[in-house]
């Protein structure tokens, strides 16, 4: 048996395989009301029919001025249960494990989409203001509203809420989404957060939003539910967030009640090098394992079976989660499998066209 596809247990969760499939915002809720549509079932489920181990819904907001992009799908009403319930019964139906990254995007909130311009979306068009750790714009969008301290305790509860609801809609994990410039990250980083509150200052200050977060999550979910957190392990700018702080807020949320890592980087500032390449993201995620003692996914230009199992056999990582070869091929997993000659279940409607051995 490969260790990609050998199954992991986390909790009282067993997923079928560590070849996971990575949050991708699609920005297809056409009615700008945060329901998925039958986009997001067909896009997750054929991942799940593809041989994934667990598939992950994209960024979703826990409030509505938390989106992206109004075309973000979200989770702040218990109108939101049902046309979710949709997607993850299929996913299970397939033998996939559903998760959700819950998210809030802050100051990189209430922006347009690709396809339908750039930039922040005015309040004229249905845009809103966003708010942050900070009034400092990121460039090119507009500037937030700086949170008040008051409001920033109440939002763990928001994210809570969210975990509720994600459970009651069939998902099995849930993700809080502390990475690539969105709020979470906007705290943690003292590049956009310069505040003199209990949630400014020192790291244990910054890392507080976070860790109250994963504590409301984990007494919402309970013992039983995996609880994972996606952090960007470095800014990529001195004076910035680094991985020596990655590590030590990744202990921190450990002891609070999270059970997984998953580690990125970047995207809180523009105009950084980032040392792109195959598996370059993998060396942050050893890190935090090696250094918080907990178990990790590596993300970031893992495009092979072949490549992922090598990963995994050095035994610094527990995880890979893949995303644009999955957008690539929907069928990744099952090639992957026929890659490293492993036997896995097959959907049996695919039976017949299985690769020759």
């Amino acid at each position: 048996m490969t260790l990609l596809f050998s199954p992991i247990q986390i909790r009282q969760t067993e997923v079928r395989n560590r070849l996971w499939v990575a949050p991708m915002c699609m920005y297809s809720c056409e009615n700008k009301d945060g329901m998925p549509n039958d986009w997001h079932l067909v896009h997750l489920g054929a991942r799940a029919v593809g041989g994934a181990g667990l598939v992950m819904a994209e960024a979703t907001a826990v409030t509505p001025q938390g989106r992206i992009t109004p075309w973000c799908t979200g989770i702040w009403s218990d109108e939101h249960i049902e046309p979710w319930k949709r997607v993850t019964a299929f996913i299970k139906s397939q033998g996939a494990t559903s998760a959700i990254q819950l998210a809030h995007a802050g100051r990189k909130a209430s922006t347009f989409r690709a396809q339908s311009g750039s930039g922040s979306v005015p309040l004229d068009q249905g845009g809103w203001q966003s708010v942050s750790s900070t009034s400092e714009a990121f460039e090119g969008y507009a500037a937030p509203r700086e949170l008040g301290t008051e409001e920033v305790a109440a939002i763990p509860a928001d994210f809570a809420r969210a975990a509720r609801r994600s459970l009651q809609a069939g998902f099995e994990v849930i993700e809080i989404h502390a990475a690539h410039g969105y709020l979470m990250h906007q705290f943690l980083s003292p590049l956009s957060n310069k505040r003199s509150d209990q949630y400014g200052g020192s790291l244990e200050n910054r890392a507080r939003l976070l860790v109250d977060t994963v504590k409301d999550v984990r007494a919402e979910v309970g013992p039983g539910v995996p609880l994972l957190v996606r952090f960007s392990a470095t800014d990529y700018v001195e004076g910035g967030g680094d991985q020596e702080q990655t590590n030590q807020v990744a202990a921190w949320a450990f002891e609070a009640g999270a059970d997984l890592f998953d580690i990125s980087s970047g995207g809180l500032v523009t105009g950084v090098k980032i040392p792109i390449g195959p598996g370059y993201q993998v060396p942050l995620a050893e890190s935090v394992k090696s250094s918080a003692h907990a178990p990790v996914a590596a993300v970031g230009q893992i495009t092979s079976g072949v490549q992922a199992e090598e990963i995994l056999q050095r035994g610094l990582v527990d995880v890979i989660l893949v995303g644009r070869e999955f957008l690539r091929d929907a069928q990744f997993g099952l090639r992957a499998a026929h890659e490293l000659g492993a036997e896995i279940k097959w959907p049996v409607q695919y039976e017949r066209g299985r690769w020759p051995s």
